[in-house]
């Protein structure tokens, strides 16, 4: 699946139509494309010519992403090999539970053949030099915008804690000023406003839920000498999302 410099995508989607304009989409985004509807032939295909990436959609009727990424954690040569999730919704709900499962990524259909490809592209990017997202995506991409927005903070995190990066992930957005302090992929430190630790990580996300604007930069290396978060970044993010609906719930109850 390789030739070259170009990265390999795995596509395994049983949406002919869909799967069409998405290969030429990430084609021309510089890379070569394999295209299988059925994953149980895709996974006969993965030892012999590993890809750099699988795009493997979830709602397959043979196995979807979950099922292809569990197979592939029990073969030791085949388990680095990345799994970006294609799911066809869910929101929050959808990437916490591809996150779960392992999946390195998560994208939605519904953003078109055009941003998924680029979305693929620079997650090759991010494997390839260190995952810095104001670097590798543009100012437009890295801005946090309307119901998406909160998609990416959650991904941003745990893609980090996945490539055990040390860095320090800046957030604002409106009156938000947060700052997320990460050594080996681990979140150590937090502050949001008053809040430090667990609370302020939850408050942050929390915070970003919904914005219209703000954006986010991640600066490899930066240190803190003081450890003030002991949950794990996932059980984090979802603890915070778990209060946020809380919230909204809470709010209709009044209203």
């Amino acid at each position: 699946m390789t030739s070259g410099h170009a990265p390999s995508v795995l596509l395994i989607d049983s949406n002919v139509f869909f799967a069409k304009r998405l290969v030429d989409a990430l084609k021309r985004e510089g890379m070569e494309v394999v295209h299988c509807t059925q994953s149980g032939y895709a996974m006969t295909m993965i030892e012999w010519t590993p890809p750099a990436v699988i795009l493997c959609a979830t709602n397959l009727r043979e196995m979807g992403a979950f099922e292809v990424l569990s197979i592939l954690h029990g073969d030791q040569k085949l388990a680095h090999i990345p799994v970006i999730a294609l799911s066809d919704g869910g929101g929050e709900q959808g990437l916490m539970a591809a996150f779960r499962a392992g999946c390195a990524d998560f994208v939605e259909r519904r953003i078109g053949p055009e941003k998924v490809a680029a979305h693929v592209r620079a997650f090759l990017r991010s494997q390839r030099d260190g995952f810095q997202p104001t670097q590798m995506l543009s100012v437009d991409d890295t801005a946090l915008r309307g119901n998406l927005a909160h998609l990416d903070l959650p991904g941003v995190v745990q893609m980090l804690e996945q490539q055990r990066q040390s860095g320090a992930l800046h957030v604002i957005s409106n009156d938000l000023d947060g700052i997320l302090f990460f050594a080996a992929g681990e979140i150590s430190h937090a502050e949001c406003g008053e809040l430090i630790g667990d609370d302020a990580v939850i408050a942050i996300v929390q915070r970003c839920q919904g914005v219209e604007t703000g954006e986010y930069k991640f600066v490899p290396g930066a240190e803190t000498a003081t450890r003030t978060v002991m949950g794990s970044p996932t059980q984090l993010m979802l603890d915070a999302l778990r209060v946020f609906d809380e919230a909204a719930v809470e709010d209709e109850v009044q209203s």
